[in-house]
């Protein structure tokens, strides 16, 4: 050991200047090894800045600009785009938008796909069945979202995260679609198992509320139109292409009749029962879209509106931004119109048609079904039109003559013009036969024909007026909140949807079926020409929250005096 430390102290010094030489060399080729990396990547974001026609001059700083975001798609996914966030938690973000849109187009689904279809299954579960019956099969599920919605909205605000709720509402949802599929395994009391199955999908689908929170959340200001119209979009398209499937279903036919009650129960796939089996597939797929390898949650709201007000944090940005909670509580007032003029619509054409133009089941199932089909193409081209509208006019100028108006127009040409009574469903036909049953509707002799032209503008009204409307609703709705945390307040406007979900099922038995179709639509009419003018007046108040003005800067000092000018000083006392 003696040895070896005389070895070491008496090794030449330039053996040890060669491994600090060698030390050093090192360290210089690893920067410029970094160093050629990110010349790299400069060069091919020069390659893609020639390619894209863009001219590098020196100062000129978009270009640059514009070379940094290419720079950072080429060279790497940590490169910052701006301050905000990098590229690959931009992919991210969009990649966990994407998700909600498609949870928001399974939730619609999931509610309008059996819409056509739970009156004639419920009459053939228990024969006889009354459109009271309907209405509450109809009804309970919006009832159960409307209860659910702000709860759910809560637990993401107090949970900071959307991830536990979604994946515990989708488990709940498999499990209600299973149900409504299996029905007839209940008998004789199917009836009591269709309100829980269908009350089980209302508490499922109160999510919806928890991905309009995420998205306002996860998009910046600019992007918030589009990214509404796009969940609205998915929203409206749920609704219609529920119907669709629906009537894809038709061609199973009504299947066997069912066995008696003591038999062997076994599982049946049915026109009625294949679209509770669609909804359970369905909704496996989405419980595993939000695992963490394709759902990351990224929100950027905040943190854009602290670096636009250059606050010091982002609770002190969110505290300066008060909304009007006047413009508020007016759209959730108008986003409750609209919904119950839709899903009215939706929840009576399947009676209304057998009613008056003497459809039988599976026709009404079949043209509904086509009907509403054109009605998604006709809502796409509204959605895709609603970027360039927003730019050419106002937003809430759109909303009044371009979304509430239509709907109204709709719900006045569904007033029954035709000259003569609708025609009377066959003697001793039961309820649900082709024609208007008089002995069940004693207004089906009084009242005049729905003509079949006037059904189909009037439809055509809706399919433009509502997906505009509802995506101007929520885009205004969303922006008058501000940045904050929005969970509470998408629940309140989930639920208000919820409850004229609830109510127009409702509405259908305590108005049309005892009434008809005069009352029903001049009242429907009504309320969405109050709505307008409620929004008109209200027109100001419907705008983002303005950003705190800035504190004014101190007086300025008055200048100061030359020295011949300054007062005399009191002469000092002697000590």
């Amino acid at each position: 050991m003696l040895a070896l430390h005389v070895e070491r102290e008496t090794m030449p010094m330039n053996v040890r200047t060669n491994s600090r030489s060698n030390t050093h060399r090192n360290a210089i080729t690893r920067r410029e090894s970094r160093t050629s990396c990110g010349r790299t990547a400069l060069g091919r974001a020069r390659s893609l800045a020639g390619r894209s026609g863009l001219c590098l001059q020196s100062g000129a700083p978009i270009a640059m600009e514009r070379l940094k975001a290419l720079a950072a798609r080429a060279g790497g996914a940590d490169e910052p785009l701006d301050g905000l966030e990098t590229a690959r938690e931009r992919r991210e973000r969009w990649r966990s938008v994407y998700v909600m849109y498609f949870t928001m187009f399974q939730m619609s689904l999931g509610f309008s796909i059996v819409l056509t279809g739970v009156w004639p299954y419920l009459d053939k579960l228990q024969p006889g069945s009354s459109k009271e019956a309907l209405g509450l099969a109809v009804g309970v599920s919006p009832l159960g979202q409307l209860v659910a919605s702000p709860l759910l909205g809560l637990w993401a605000n107090r949970g900071r995260g959307a991830r536990a709720p979604m994946l515990a509402t989708l488990a709940l949802f498999v499990l209600a679609s299973a149900l409504y599929a299996s029905l007839h395994l209940a008998r004789p009391h199917a009836h009591l198992w269709l309100l829980g199955a269908r009350a089980l999908v209302g508490v499922s689908s109160a999510n919806v509320a928890v991905a309009r929170a995420y998205l306002s959340a996860a998009t910046r200001a600019g992007e918030r139109t589009r990214a509404v119209a796009a969940a609205s979009l998915a929203q409206v398209l749920g609704f219609v292409v529920g119907p669709a499937l629906q009537a894809a279903a038709a061609p199973l036919g009504p299947g066997e009749p069912y066995p008696p009650a003591g038999a062997a129960p076994a599982l049946r796939l049915d026109m009625y029962t294949a679209p509770g089996w669609a909804n359970a597939l369905l909704g496996l797929l989405n419980l595993l879209l939000f695992l963490p390898c394709c759902f990351r949650e990224r929100r950027v709201a905040a943190r854009e509106a602290m670096l636009l007000q250059g606050a010091a944090s982002e609770r002190e940005a969110l505290a300066a931004l008060r909304p009007d909670r006047v413009a508020g509580w007016t759209l959730v007032g108008a986003f409750a119109v609209l919904v119950f003029n839709f899903v009215l619509l939706e929840t009576l054409a399947t009676s209304l048609t057998m009613d008056q133009f003497a459809w039988s089941k599976r026709q009404a199932l079949e043209y509904m079904g086509a009907l509403m089909s054109g009605g998604a193409l006709v809502a796409c081209g509204v959605f895709a039109l609603v970027p360039a509208l927003t730019r050419r006019f106002e937003e809430r100028a759109l909303l009044l003559w371009g979304g509430f108006l239509p709907t109204a127009l709709a719900s006045l040409l569904c007033v029954p013009w035709g000259p003569g009574a609708p025609p009377p469903a066959p003697a001793g036909a039961a309820e649900a036969g082709g024609g208007c049953p008089q002995r069940a509707q004693p207004w089906c002799a009084g009242s005049r024909a729905l003509t079949l032209p006037q059904f189909l503008l009037g439809y055509l009204c809706v399919a433009v007026g509502y997906p505009l409307g509802v995506t101007l609703v929520q885009t205004l709705f969303s922006k008058v909140l501000g940045p904050r945390p929005q969970g509470v307040w998408m629940g309140v406007l989930t639920g208000a949807g919820c409850a004229s979900r609830a109510l127009g099922p409702v509405f259908v038995a305590a108005v049309y079926a005892r009434r008809g179709p005069l009352p029903t639509f001049l009242s429907t009419g009504a309320l969405t020409l109050a709505a307008l003018l409620a929004l008109r007046v209200a027109y100001a108040r419907l705008a983002p929250p303005a950003p705190p003005a800035p504190p004014a800067p101190p007086p300025a000092a008055p200048p100061a005096l030359p020295h011949e000018l300054q007062p005399l000083r009191a002469q000092e006392a002697p000590a």
